[in-house]
């Protein structure tokens, strides 16, 4: 699963990468967590823009918004037939811009974060669903979902998940494909960047927390490291 990731790089630097056209005012954030705010990118009218949108899935059927907090990712591998998300992977894919992102592992009986990047430090794309859904008072609220498939080789002894990586080259795919051209862009990453990994602060885990600080790596026991992954992991409460 994702349920932490950054965003710090420079808008212009993101703008090059992704071609939007108008170029928000974007603060540096290090700690974005489930039902924030979040930049995504999409296309309309042949116009590549980006928006910001509720980091967690309302389906524009539903009646109760709390359910987003239950959806901020999608797996790969029923994104096609599950009600909450199929309706939007076949007609409201976007990016989402990030430079890292973090999972966590049980290591001494507790949850340790970990800070996972490329290692040329580049911003890159989340695979992502976005939705718009009214509210009781006709107001519109946009919301997106991350889509994660299996752990490629460089992270499966950290967790058995991941995001789908977009790479720059399949960005119109992915926002603008048939279905079945779009669902192979929903695998491990095997590109030629290299992503990797080191233990952060568990500070990272209050969402209060929102500093560069939280990037640095911190020191750990070795053995700890070897500890298996553990699937219950991903039942890390995110709030």
């Amino acid at each position: 699963m994702c349920g932490r990731y950054s965003l710090t790089t420079p808008i212009e630097g993101i703008r090059r990468l992704f071609g939007f056209e108008r170029i928000p005012n974007l603060p540096a954030r290090h700690n974005i967590a489930p039902t924030q705010a979040v930049l995504a990118v999409r296309e309309e009218n042949s116009v590549r823009t980006c928006f910001m949108a509720r980091w967690g899935l309302i389906p524009g059927w539903s009646k109760d918004p709390s359910i987003g907090a239950k959806m901020i990712n999608a797996r790969a591998e029923t994104v096609r037939e599950k009600p909450s998300f199929k309706t939007a992977f076949k007609r409201r894919r976007c990016l989402i811009p990030v430079d890292a992102f973090y999972e966590w592992k049980t290591l001494g009986g507790k949850k340790q974060p970990f800070r996972i990047a490329f290692d040329d430090g580049e911003v890159f794309a989340f695979a992502g669903l976005w939705e718009r859904w009214q509210g009781a008072d006709g107001s519109d609220v946009e919301t997106c979902s991350i889509v994660t498939t299996e752990a490629n080789e460089a992270l499966h002894d950290l967790h058995h998940r991941m995001p789908v990586i977009v790479d720059r080259h399949r960005f119109e795919t992915w926002l603008h494909a048939d279905e079945d051209e779009a669902a192979r862009v929903m695998r491990p990453y095997v590109g030629a960047r290299k992503l990797v990994y080191h233990p952060v602060s568990p500070r990272l885990n209050d969402v209060r927390n929102d500093d560069e600080d939280l990037s640095r790596p911190i020191e750990l026991d070795p053995e700890l490291l070897k500890e298996p992954v553990k699937k219950s992991d991903d039942q890390m409460s995110l709030f």
